[in-house]
């Protein structure tokens, strides 16, 4: 289990196409800046698992489902996430 955010390596390949298409075309994002990037996600990967592991413990539950993920992006002010993440579960 990853307990140290630089214990979870997201593939460069992804942060890079999450990257790239998340900004207008001719932004280069340096290499330094894409590591930002991605041991910032790897914060939030653990934070937000964190938190959906205390809702499935709260139900004496040892499986995440989708309802702990839910619950946690509420828990941590990420309302927005809510309905696309619903609509990615359908």
């Amino acid at each position: 289990m990853a307990e140290r955010p630089e214990d979870l390596n997201l593939p460069n390949a992804v942060i890079t196409r999450i990257i790239k298409e998340a900004l207008p075309d001719g932004v280069n994002v340096s290499k330094e800046a894409r590591r930002a990037i991605s041991q910032a996600a790897s914060v939030f990967v653990l934070y937000a698992t964190s938190c959906a592991n205390n809702f499935a413990m709260k139900a004496k539950r040892k499986t995440l489902n989708a309802g702990d993920v839910l619950a946690a992006m509420e828990e941590m002010e990420f309302e927005r996430f809510l309905e696309p993440l619903r609509e990615a579960l359908e």
